[in-house]
């Protein structure tokens, strides 16, 4: 039971820091046959720095009657931690490094709130490779113990969304040339979490590679991470980046791939799905609305009957069910509108985002939030004007689709990570914008009787290129 306590109050500790601590493995395997060959020319620090798994299994490369020199002039270590910088400085003596030199280069010092601008003084140009604290903004407002960090993300960092965003705009700011980070993938995939700082950042910096891990990192975290790469430009520029990258999936396997990030889409991976969407949006499509919230609820109540599941009330892996009363508008609106959108995969294949009707799979009339919208609970859409139910099933098809077409083809680049579980696949979020978007490419007003059919038709033998050749004769329509 102690045991038990202890655990759940490290975890608590190690959220409240967001702190990630680094296996000296992935500095052996990933990082160092990056620098091996230039050991000699910079100053290696790591501001974030842990237990130092990341720069002091560089000493093991250096000769013994060298090792103190090139501790002195060529690493440095800070960490918040008192703890860890302890344990740093032992690691240090491990490696042969007296104690009174650990000392001397290896300092508690909290980095996020400002750099240490001596370092900028050092005799080599300066190196930083870290796994930086994250924790992103949502969490931290929430939770009394991290609102300490509020005052990172004002003044010029109004906009940022999470605490390594925040440590590397310091090292932009601070004019460092070359960066190793361990970062959470939404860096590459992620939108609102990381659209802003994208475009900020990588007018300043190129990628020079990224290996990307969909297998499980860290001890204490679900977080899909990568190691990142990055160069200063010479100048800034808003410009495509160019790079390539390696995706580690579960048991091992290496993908490689070709990334090109684009400032007209944010930097983001996966841009060729909002390609699609600029491409193909109609010129009048389908308004939508998300949430059937509680206030509809109560400034529509009547005598009609209506069940719903609540969003806000999960308990025995079920949602609880409700019977409402209301008004005949508000039931012909709640009636008329069957879909409801799933934005995270659940982790088998009939539960990846997309699509459903509400009454086949929760054999109720609506979906109802109670309480706080979440973006992950499943999500009722309504749709103006309102649509046929065969023509929202023909929508649901569509949607689902093209969806799974770009996963397959993008390896479901465009999406955001969820985070990491044991699944088949790599779990995925899919945004509310995205949705509309998706949906604003669907000819609603375009399409007869007859093409409907055809357009079905075409879904079910699964050919795309025959699918786009369809879309582009119905918006040829609208000009």
């Amino acid at each position: 039971m102690e045991n038990n306590i202890k655990s759940i109050k490290d975890n608590k500790h190690r959220r409240s820091l967001g702190v990630h601590l680094t296996s000296r493995d992935i500095f052996i395997k990933y990082i160092f046959p990056e620098i091996q060959d230039k050991l000699w020319d910079y100053q290696w620090v790591d501001l974030y720095a842990g237990e130092g798994n990341l720069i002091l299994p560089i000493l093991n490369s250096i000769s013994l009657d060298n090792r103190v020199h090139f501790f002195k002039e060529h690493i440095y270590l800070y960490d918040i931690q008192p703890d860890m910088v302890k344990k740093c400085i032992l690691n240090a003596e491990n490696y042969g490094i007296p104690s009174d030199v650990a000392h001397q280069n290896i300092k508690l010092r909290d980095n996020l709130e400002s750099f240490p601008k001596f370092l900028n003084k050092a005799q080599f140009p300066l190196y930083h490779i870290t796994n930086p604290p994250y924790l992103y903004l949502g969490y931290i407002r929430k939770h009394k113990e991290t609102q300490k960090y509020l005052d990172f993300f004002k003044g010029k960092n109004d906009g940022y969304q999470d605490l390594y965003q925040i440590a590397m705009i310091n090292d932009l700011r601070s004019n460092i040339e070359y960066l190793i980070y361990i970062l959470p993938s939404n860096f590459l995939f992620g939108a609102s979490v990381s659209n802003k700082f994208r475009i900020d950042f990588l007018k300043y910096y190129n990628i020079r590679r990224m290996i990307v891990f969909e297998t499980k990192v860290f001890e204490f975290t679900g977080t899909n991470i990568c190691i990142a790469f990055f160069i200063k430009k010479k100048e800034p520029k808003a410009e495509m980046v160019e790079f390539k990258g390696i995706k580690i999936k579960n048991n091992n396997i290496l993908v490689e791939k070709k990334y090109l990030l684009k400032p007209k889409f944010k930097y983001r991976a996966g841009s060729e799905f909002d390609e699609f969407l600029e491409e193909y949006r109609v010129r009048k499509p389908l308004k939508v609305h998300y949430y059937l919230l509680k206030e509809d609820i109560l400034q529509n109540k009547g005598r009609n009957d209506i069940s719903v599941i609540d969003a806000n009330d999960y308990q025995n892996n079920k949602y609880n069910t409700l019977i409402l009363q209301v008004n005949n508008n508000l039931k012909k609106r709640i009636v008329s509108n069957t879909l409801y959108v799933r934005t995270v995969d659940t982790g088998s294949y009939d539960g990846r985002v997309g699509l459903g009707l509400i009454s086949k799979d929760f054999n109720v009339n609506g979906i109802l939030v109670s309480g706080n919208t979440y973006r992950t609970h499943p999500i009722q859409i309504f749709f103006e004007p309102i649509a046929t139910l065969n023509e929202q099933k023909l929508l649901r098809n569509y949607f689902n689709f093209v969806l799974e077409v770009f996963r397959e083809k993008l390896d479901s680049d465009f999406l955001t990570t969820y985070k990491y579980s044991d699944a088949d696949y790599t779990r995925k979020y899919l945004g509310l914008t995205q949705v509309r978007s998706l949906i604003q490419t669907f000819p609603y007003s375009k399409m007869n009787e007859e093409l409907k059919e055809k357009l079905n038709e075409l879904i079910n033998k699964k050919n795309f290129n025959d699918i786009l050749d369809f879309l582009k004769a119905c918006k040829d329509k609208s000009n």
